[in-house]
């Protein structure tokens, strides 16, 4: 028989945000402090409207929410632990030090909103917790990276293990956060759900 190995694996961390958190998140709370966020935060809402950005993001106008609002502080508080637990995971050699949350933000997606295929530059590890996840709303799509220098090679069968795909689709239900490694490319689907999709997004480099 032969001996065929898995190489350069792409992980994906899943979990339930509240399994590690000291103090627990919660998510109806986050909901209704996202959405008063966005009604609230006008400099977003014209960053948006003169960007195209579908919906509302605090991505632009907002860089000290765990600092604002002692929710966002729980947050990042737990997101720490499964940042460490997944770089544990990875087998970063950190040389002591610990990744640190540079950025955190909120993103309200609407019906028929989408967002485009993307990495986060200068940062490790990126991530979603997922706040409001209407029926029938987006998955999140993830790119195989090697996908550039595949050249000649056959499209894999929709019936193929999940690890072979060229693309995955990963449907996170409200109360789990998903991280990967910073340069996987992802993007999210249009939100075919009248209601909208809630998420708070992170990125962390390595201080």
């Amino acid at each position: 028989m032969p001996d065929i190995s898995n190489l350069f694996t792409t992980r994906l961390y899943r979990a339930a945000l509240n399994e590690l958190a000291k103090s627990k998140v919660d998510y109806d709370e986050l909901n209704a402090s996202c959405l008063a966020i966005a009604e609230d935060d006008e400099a977003g809402q014209d960053w948006c409207e003169a960007n195209g950005y579908p919906g509302y993001t605090s991505y632009a106008s907002l860089n000290d929410l765990p600092w604002r609002f002692p929710i966002f502080g729980a947050l990042e508080k737990a997101l720490d632990k499964h940042v460490a637990a997944f770089c544990a995971e990875l087998g970063f050699d950190l040389q002591g030090k610990k990744l640190k949350c540079n950025s955190l933000w909120i993103n309200i997606l609407p019906e028929g909103g989408t967002h485009a295929s993307h990495i986060h530059p200068h940062s490790v590890i990126s991530g979603t917790t997922y706040v409001a996840m209407p029926e029938g709303t987006s998955a999140l799509k993830l790119e195989d990276p090697r996908l550039p220098m595949m050249m000649m090679a056959p499209m894999v069968r929709k019936d193929a293990a999940e690890a072979l795909q060229r693309f995955v689709y990963v449907k996170p239900r409200v109360g789990e956060v998903l991280m990967w490694e910073s340069w996987l490319r992802h993007e999210v689907p249009m939100n075919m759900a009248e209601e909208e999709r809630v998420s708070v997004s992170f990125n962390y480099g390595w201080a």
